[in-house]
């Protein structure tokens, strides 16, 4: 699963608004189509952690269509999101983690918390408790 959310930029009134097809919630612009993108990321980190902490669903990243642009999380906030996402997707809970791992609940609270700073390691045990595993991947910057 790749974390990589399509967002459309839209002239208005002298900057560019951001919005995202997958999240109606994320509204934010930028100066320029660069500070708007740059904007965009923070934007969606944010939505994200915030969907985390009330305990809903984040959503599959819908497909990039032509005139979109493609967002990216960071990495770490990336892997967090993506085991959130399975966590949910298998209808389990912190709990349910945490008794898999056989780890207290606060290591389990640690894993979704983006300001923390989690081992990759940490993220991939966690998702191998879900019969999943971490995959890095490098691609062309452009």
């Amino acid at each position: 699963m790749e974390i990589i959310y399509p967002a459309v930029l839209t002239p208005d009134e002298g900057t560019f608004m951001v919005t995202f097809p997958d999240f109606e919630e994320a509204i934010t612009s930028g100066a320029t189509e660069e500070e708007a993108l740059v904007m965009a990321a923070d934007c969606l980190e944010e939505v994200i952690a915030d969907r985390i902490v009330r305990r809903e669903d984040v959503p599959s990243p819908s497909l990039l269509e032509p005139g979109m642009y493609a967002v990216f999380l960071p990495t770490l906030t990336a892997a967090k999101a993506a085991l959130w996402m399975e966590m949910r997707r298998q209808g389990l809970r912190k709990a349910d983690l945490a008794a898999r791992l056989d780890w207290d609940q606060k290591q389990v609270d640690r894993l979704f918390n983006f300001h923390h700073s989690s081992k990759p390691e940490v993220i991939d045990q966690a998702l191998r408790a879900l019969g999943k595993r971490l995959v890095v991947s490098l691609a062309d910057a452009a």
